[in-house]
């Protein structure tokens, strides 16, 4: 099994970097609707639909037009590369849409940024 480190990552917005992200987190759900019979002595599912939601982490950049592009109710198209860019290198991929942003300012540390989006679709998993 291979392992990467975190320092691998990259996220694309529109098909370009987000400069200064230090972290990101996709999270995949799917529901289930109950399919039992009255007669049936234990329950059944069949599934549903999916979603995906994700947040990125970041040091704080004004100048960053990518930073400035995640404005909450924004939807964009975004990629995410646990293990880099490189060909062959699986990335996650679909569009969004920004459901909040948040800065964070500490006495002792840097300025960051956190963007949370809603998946609109599916979320792809493929490779670069």
């Amino acid at each position: 099994m291979a392992t990467h480190h975190g320092k691998e990552g990259v996220v694309t917005v529109g098909g370009t970097a987000i400069g200064n992200v230090t972290g990101f987190t996709i999270d995949t759900t799917h529901d289930v609707v109950e399919d039992t019979a009255l007669e049936d002595t234990s329950k059944t599912f069949k599934a549903g639909r999916g979603t995906f939601t994700a947040s990125i982490d970041m040091i704080y950049n004004e100048e960053s037009t990518q930073q400035a592009s995640l404005t909450q109710g924004s939807s964009l198209s975004f990629e995410f590369l646990p293990e880099g860019n490189a060909s062959g290198d699986e990335k996650f991929s679909g569009t969004g849409i920004v459901t909040s942003m948040s800065v964070g300012v500490t006495l002792d540390g840097m300025t960051t940024r956190t963007v949370a989006l809603q998946g609109n679709g599916a979320l792809t998993i493929g490779t670069v």
